[in-house]
């Protein structure tokens, strides 16, 4: 995470893409998660054009 995301925030999340790196807007996928700057995460769903709902990691 590059941006942190909370409740009624986007945060922002760099996500690896055709052997380059791209910002996408982030939204918890649980709307009431809090993940901070730093935290790895996992892409759960995609919403074009650059909008990603992401849930931290775990175990990583």
């Amino acid at each position: 995470m590059t941006g942190r995301v909370a409740p009624g925030t986007v945060g922002e999340v760099m996500i690896p893409v055709r052997g380059g790196v791209e910002a996408f807007y982030a939204h918890p996928v649980d709307p009431r998660d809090e993940i901070v700057v730093g935290t790895i995460v996992v892409v759960v769903e995609y919403h074009p054009p650059r909008t990603v709902y992401v849930a931290p990691a775990l175990g990583l």
